[in-house]
Order: structure tokens, then C-alpha cells, then sequence
């Protein structure tokens, strides 16, 4: 991580400890999307001003546009994890000089189809791995690796329920 970047997320972080210091109510952030249908079971999804377009194979039904919803998560998963390595690394004091994620996850489509009711829809295993390079020990790196496990928003979203509620509006 260059100097610059590094000062930017210090002060990120540092600002961010004095605003939820002040008051815990500074802590709760909400994010949005939206999503509306494009081609054949593909998807648009809108957050702020930035779009995700999601397809599926032929295999699937799709028409290969883009990647599938699953492929999203992964990458939801490797771009969260991405942010937390270099916050903690920072905040941490450890230098990252090269850093570089994978990630594949096992699915069985006949929880998807509905052939099985007692396949679950969902990976059933994801594996990561992480690729990091620079002039710390292995032992600090696998302090940041455990820190980025436990602090990581999307990685958290999968070990953990979270309560989702549907809410349907015919109109």
C-alpha cells in the first residue's frame, strides 16, 4: 500500500472513532439496492449511482452476459475481504506489498431446481485463498489473516444468520 493510501484509511478510521465515540447512534449505516430483470433471468442491480449486472450460463437459463449471482457473492465476499486486509493492515501497523484473493464455493443445482428438498440452495462449502507478500513474519500475517476473519462484513454474512424479511407489494 503506497503512504498516501495508508493516511487516508488511518484518518478514515480514526475519524470514524471519534464520530461513534461522540455518539454510538454515528455507527449504523444502511445500505440499498434495487433490482429490476434484464434478458432472460439476468438482472440489473442499482446502489447509489453504480450498476451490477448479473446473467447466468446457458446452463442456468442465462444468456452468459455476465457473471451469476454466486459468482457475485464470491466476489462480494473477495472485495470485502480486500478492503478489511488493508484497513487492519494498517491499523495493525503491517505491510502488505503484494495482495491477491481466490475464491470457489460447491453448489448443488438441485436445491436451486427444487429436484431435492433436502439440498440446501446455497454453496454448501466456499474455500478462500489468500495471497500476500511483503517484509512481515508469517506469524503477522496470519494475526491479520484471523483479524480480517473477524471483522469482515460479507464474510460475517455467511457464518451467521441474518434476519431478512420479504415484503410483498402488488400493485
Amino acid at each position: 500500500m503506497t503512504a498516501s493510501a495508508t493516511g487516508t484509511l488511518a484518518a478514515i478510521i480514526d475519524a470514524t472513532d471519534q464520530a461513534v465515540t461522540r455518539n454510538t447512534a454515528n455507527a449504523h449505516v444502511v445500505f440499498a439496492a434495487t433490482a429490476v430483470p434484464q434478458g432472460t433471468v439476468g438482472s440489473v442491480t442499482t446502489a447509489r449511482q453504480h450498476t451490477l449486472v448479473v446473467d447466468e450460463p446457458p446452463t442456468l437459463g442465462g444468456d452468459d452476459t455476465a457473471i451469476n449471482p454466486v459468482e457475485a457473492y464470491l466476489g462480494a465476499l473477495l472485495s470485502c475481504q480486500v478492503v478489511t486486509y488493508r484497513f487492519y493492515a494498517d491499523k495493525l501497523g503491517i505491510t502488505i506489498d503484494e495482495l491477491k484473493l481466490s475464491a470457489e464455493g460447491d453448489l448443488d443445482v438441485r436445491g436451486f431446481f427444487g429436484l431435492d428438498e433436502t439440498v440446501r440452495p446455497g454453496f454448501t462449502a466456499v474455500r478462500v485463498a489468500v495471497d500476500i507478500t511483503g517484509p512481515d513474519s508469517e506469524e503477522r500475517y496470519r494475526e491479520l489473516t484471523d483479524t480480517v476473519d473477524k471483522h469482515c462484513p460479507v464474510l460475517d454474512l455467511t457464518q451467521n444468520p441474518t434476519p431478512v424479511t420479504t415484503t410483498l407489494r402488488v400493485n
